[in-house]
């Protein structure tokens, strides 16, 4: 089994070295090493790894890396080593059905959607080598079975994001407020999530120094036992546990996008859209939620630090929710679902249950990654983001605005879809185990999934087509319209787009089931084993939240979806929803805060380096100068000179002791 996941996780390393190295001139062959080699994986995941992992089979594999000696290591231990190694488990079973099947027909969906009006994109074979590299850097995160491979895998995510959010880097213009040129969104992405990162590390370096070891199966031991540095000692009144756990988590806030790290999200929907569908589904986003349930026997350890992370969850939620309302970018809005989703997972992980955020990413990948997909293949006939130019596409598009329709119904929660059942086991644990702000929040949460979703869905496929032969057709001519929009070359997108989406469709429409009440919560079962128990269905939480979300999709098609777009109905709102679009003005405060706070510091140092210090050091420096330059006439080379002096020197040497009275005793 161990053998089978090291092939899993070296396939797309190998599909990388060989597109960078052997066939970055030839462009088809480069995207079809890729698909290849991460078809292979995905093979080799549901049809051997996951089978495996249903009969209860577990493996693992170690090495020895470097001889350090950890501080607390006890006398008897052996060799000391820090040590590398993957683990194949139900939980890492599962991210590799998410990770490999996602990032497989992402691959193939790129096939055609970089390539534009029989052109292939300059930077084709550099897209894919890059995305074989993301695709492994995950799945790395996915096997690692203790936390330094873990960060190294971490790490390789966050670079990969940068290279492909950048990919477009030679676009330097910007197209409104907050829409940055592809490059500057990459290094916000890149630095931001480093913020995190430095914390994640602080936790490591916590966890190396007071427990010994970074192999999750010690450190989990160490947890079940309430035995070792990191329960005996405590800083600031809690356990050094707790603060471990915390600076982990800020890692986890970082690369999941949560308040107040979520600010690089939205902007890296600059990159291509199959990224962002990589990047929101199965990889960088899903990191945050997977580190804090790879590690969740010590956050259970100190029920604090789970609280933190319900409270910053939930408040993530319905805060990115309301920020969906007002975006008119089709990635955009969807970006701020990823946000509000991904809160919902922090907010089950929070409340006590592991498996409840873990079955929410698992239905969230899908109908997350047919929603970007899909979105691609608007785009990709329109060639516009904005979804106030779109409308009236599902005439032009009908394979992507059925498959757009179910993965929509998922996100938002229409009942018996697949975003429903693994929702409703997220506010099934809020309702017990995170209070009832926290679970207001998430029920608020549910009526703007679905106003949001359908807002978008409604102006995008439904009306009249708003683009640019609208305006030039005009009003007066309504029978040239769909002519005139045919001859634009509004069409469907080709097989290697909607195939994908077809597929992904099914999951995004199915897989829920597993989960589900109806099934006998198998998905919570497979990934707990015998800890899990079984609770009833929380019928009313059920009923609530099914009435939400229906809710949610009838305001959007009574304000969008039953009249004629003119303009938005929310602008009545002004300055609400002026602070919406604005998105709080959080990123202006962070700029502000560099600005006046980081530069302002800085400045202020500078100038204490110049005036203080740099004076003090350059008067000594004189000082010494001066003393050298009168030095240096005595040292002329002349030896008539030299004997003069000794001579001289002497003399007065003599005079002293003729003139001085001898001092007798």
């Amino acid at each position: 089994m161990i053998t089978v996941a090291l092939i899993i996780l070296g396939l797309p390393l190998l599909a990388f070295v060989v597109n960078v190295f052997v066939t970055r001139r030839n462009k088809t062959l480069s995207a079809w090493v890729a698909i290849l080699a991460i078809g292979i994986a995905a093979l080799l995941a549901l049809l051997v790894i996951f089978p495996q992992s249903m009969a209860g089979v577990t493996d693992h594999l170690e090495v020895n890396w470097l001889r350090l000696q950890p501080p607390n290591a006890p006398s008897s231990a052996g060799e000391p080593f820090l040590r590398l190694g993957v683990a194949v488990d139900p939980l890492a079973a599962i991210m590799l059905i998410v990770v490999t099947v996602v990032s497989f027909l992402v691959h193939v969906y790129s096939r055609s959607y970089m390539i534009e009006h029989g052109h292939y994109d300059p930077g084709y074979s550099r897209f894919f080598a890059s995305l074989s590299l993301f695709t492994f850097s995950m799945l790395a995160v996915v096997l690692a079975n203790n936390m330094l491979f873990f960060f190294i895998g971490w790490e390789l995510v966050g670079l990969c994001s940068y290279l492909l959010i950048g990919f477009w880097y030679e676009r330097t213009e910007r197209r409104g407020v907050h829409l940055l040129p592809p490059w500057v969104a990459a290094k916000k992405a890149f630095i931001t999530t480093r913020v995190g990162d430095v914390g994640f590390l602080i936790g490591l370096i916590i966890l190396w120094n007071a427990g010994g070891t970074l192999q999750l199966g010690d450190l989990f031991q160490q947890a079940q036992s309430h035995s070792g540095g990191l329960w005996q000692s405590s800083l600031l009144g809690q356990p050094v546990l707790f603060w471990a756990c915390l600076c982990m988590f800020a890692g986890a806030v970082g690369k999941s996008g949560q308040f107040p790290l979520h600010v690089w999200l939205p902007d890296a929907m600059e990159g291509p859209t199959p990224v962002s569908a990589l990047i929101h589904a199965a990889t960088m986003v899903a990191a945050g939620v997977y580190l804090v349930a790879r590690t969740y026997p010590l956050f259970q350890a100190v029920p604090q630090a789970l609280t933190v992370v319900a409270i910053i969850g939930g408040f993530t939620a319905i805060f990115a929710a309301s920020m969906g309302l007002a975006s008119n970018d089709i990635k955009r809005v969807l970006a701020y679902s990823t946000v509000s989703q991904l809160g919902y997972m922090m907010l089950a992980l929070g409340a006590g249950s592991m498996a409840a955020g873990m079955f929410h990413l698992f239905t969230h990948a899908f109908f997350k990654a047919l929603l970007f997909l899909a979105a691609g293949s608007v785009i990709h006939a329109v060639g516009t983001n904005d979804i106030s130019e779109m409308g009236g596409l599902r005439r032009y598009m009908p394979r992507t605005y059925w498959t757009m329709l179910i993965a929509a119904l998922s996100l938002a929660g229409f009942p018996l879809f697949s975003g429903f059942w693994s929702k409703d086991e997220v506010l099934a644990t809020a309702a017990t185990g995170a209070g009832p702000i926290l679970f207001a929040f998430g029920l608020v949460t549910v009526f703007l999934t679905g106003f949001y979703t359908f807002r978008m869905f409604f102006l995008t496929f439904h009306g009249s087509f708003r683009g640019p032969v609208q305006a030039a057709v005009g009003e007066a001519h309504p029978e040239r319209l769909e002519a005139e929009t045919h001859e634009a070359g509004l069409h469907e997108s080709d097989w290697f787009m909607t195939l994908p989406l077809i597929i992904l469709a099914i999951p995004a429409l199915l897989v829920g089931f597993w989960g589900s009440p109806l099934l006998g919560n198998g998905f919570q079962r497979f990934l707990e084993g015998s800890e899990f128990v079984s609770s009833p269905p929380n019928l009313v939480v059920t009923a609530i939240s099914a009435i939400l979300a229906i809710a949610g999709i009838a305001a959007a098609w009574a304000w969008y979806g039953a009249r004629a777009y003119v303009t938005e109905p929310l602008l009545r709102f002004g300055n609400a929803y002026r602070i919406l679009n604005r998105r709080y003005y959080i990123d202006e405060l962070y700029m502000w805060l560099i600005d006046k706070l980081a530069i302002g510091v800085g400045y202020a140092l500078s100038l204490f380096d110049r005036e203080a210090l740099d004076q003090v050091g350059n008067g000594l420096a004189r000082l010494v100068a001066g003393g050298g330059s009168v030095l240096r006439t005595v040292q002329t080379g002349r030896v008539q000179n030299y004997g003069l002096v000794l001579f001289g020197g002497m003399a007065v040497i003599a005079l002293l002791l003729v003139l001085v009275p001898q001092v007798r005793p």
